[in-house]
């Protein structure tokens, strides 16, 4: 919770200087936007060798700040959905009917992050940008799907699990590398992907007997590739 509080204080900082900055460069001017787009994220592999990407969303706020005419700090406030899937199918004979079977597992880390890119413009339109990203974990669960068709009649079940953030770290940080292109001085696209550096699981975690969620010494960072549009007012 402290981390959440610093986490939001450091981005209510950067909004408050970014509304003082506006009155000191006219002819660069402070803009305040939203962005959305998708999160195609995966958990780094060690025991988690058979997990696979999973799409989710991500949508919120920025302060862009020119810093001169071709840098720019930009603090952003997301909501990012976050985590892997695993799956896999069989098929055979049973008792003379032909079986098949697919299933699949998910694990959904949502967090708020703090973005802080520094931006560079190549060309007034076009920019790249890196820095830090600080994330703060709101949700985690896990999700079963199980489709059998026997004979070609399909059955399906699902089942969701409660709130496991428990067995999860609450704080994540990585690293951003991306770019973007203005298409119009107001409107945009971007793309842009961060790397994990701290371990998604809590340490010294109590699983309670849980072996699906116990971490057994492994070190699992989130890694995700995000794209999408943006508006700047």
């Amino acid at each position: 919770m402290k981390k959440l509080i610093l986490g939001m204080a450091l981005a209510a900082g950067s909004m408050a200087f970014a509304q003082t900055t506006t009155g000191m460069s006219s002819s660069s001017p402070v803009k305040f936007g939203v962005k959305a787009g998708i999160n195609i994220s995966s958990i780094s592999k060690d025991g988690y060798d058979d997990a696979k990407s999973k799409v989710g969303f991500a949508g919120g706020v920025f302060a862009n700040i020119p810093v001169s005419e071709m840098f720019s700090v930009q603090p952003e406030v997301m909501y990012s959905q976050m985590g892997s899937k695993v799956s896999s199918s069989s098929s055979g004979t049973v008792l003379g009917n032909n079986v098949t079977s697919t299933s699949s597992a998910t694990l959904n880390l949502d967090y708020v992050t703090i973005p802080v890119m520094l931006q560079f413009r190549a060309t007034p339109a076009f920019y790249i940008e890196a820095g830090p990203e600080f994330g703060f974990l709101t949700s985690a669960k896990t999700k079963d799907a199980r489709t059998t068709v026997v004979n070609g009649s399909t059955s399906t079940t699902t089942s969701e699990s409660g709130d496991v953030k428990d067995y999860f770290s609450g704080f994540n940080m990585g690293v951003g590398l991306g770019l973007g292109y203005d298409i119009t001085p107001n409107f945009g696209i971007s793309a842009r992907y961060v790397a994990g550096f701290t371990d998604i699981n809590k340490k010294d975690n109590n699983t309670n007997g849980n072996t699906s969620l116990q971490n057994d010494g492994n070190k699992n960072r989130n890694n995700t590739f995000q794209g999408g549009l943006y508006f700047k007012f």
